[in-house]
């Protein structure tokens, strides 16, 4: 196996709410998006953060894995976007399925391409991997766009590209007030949901302001400032529509 270098922005040993289970977390640098209301703009920039291996990587979450043994839990890698560094997510995982370890990958699919020698790597990494969670953050075009500085195209093409692998998956949405909480929107994602039988599960994540800080820390304007969490009418109306549990 070759020693691909991976940009590691960090790592959390005890993640609870990153797919099932308890999960060794690892934040990886780069991303392309710029969403308004990122909670790790720190991630953004492509090509710097820790230079790791992954056997390093693997070595330092393997000492937590009779926590993962109790609660079906396993590694998330996370971002940034994992998948601008797949030749290290497939060393990364290989070493994890050798150990028997559950894999799961939190993406929203912005660099997803339909070019062959990605689709090549991609099709090599799914093989590795159990679960992906995947963003969707707003399926209106212009209201993406706006809201990313990205268009949604190669996301929502990602999720038809793991419709075609069987490959599990589950949505998450950030709910935003004045942002991703129009019910057109949530109806429209709701369809689109549909139309995905790989789905195992939906997730809306109701938008905090815990990250703000990074943003004045790099000296960035915040540009949602004074938007509030959504109320629990507007969880729960948002739950209603995507036919998911709710997580108030």
């Amino acid at each position: 196996m070759e020693k691909v270098i991976g940009h590691v922005h960090s790592t959390e040993t005890m993640g609870t709410v990153d797919g099932p289970g308890v999960r060794f977390i690892v934040f990886l640098q780069g991303c392309l998006l710029r969403c308004q209301f990122c909670h790790n703009p720190d991630t953004w920039k492509i090509g710097i953060g820790n230079e790791r291996t992954a056997q390093e990587v693997f070595n330092e979450a393997i000492k937590y894995k009779e926590f993962w043994d109790a609660t079906g839990g396993g590694i998330t890698v996370s971002g940034g976007e994992p998948l601008l560094q797949v030749d290290f997510l497939i060393e990364l995982f290989t070493l994890c399925k050798e150990a028997g370890v559950h894999t799961t990958i939190d993406s929203c699919g912005g660099c997803f391409t339909r070019e062959p020698e990605f689709i090549q790597k991609l099709d090599q990494l799914m093989e590795l991997t159990d679960l992906i969670l995947l963003d969707i953050k707003q399926m209106n075009p212009e209201k993406h766009l706006k809201l990313t500085s990205r268009p949604n195209a190669p996301i929502l093409d990602f999720a038809h590209y793991l419709r075609d692998k069987n490959q599990p998956i589950w949505i998450r949405h950030v709910l935003i007030p004045t942002k991703t909480d129009d019910p057109t929107d949530l109806h429209a994602l709701h369809d689109f949901i549909a139309t995905l039988p790989n789905v195992k599960r939906v997730e809306v994540l109701p938008y905090h302001t815990m990250g703000v800080y990074k943003w004045e820390k790099l000296g960035i304007r915040y540009p949602l400032e004074g938007i509030e969490t959504p109320d629990k009418e507007t969880v729960q109306m948002a739950n209603d529509i995507l036919k998911t549990k709710s997580y108030l």
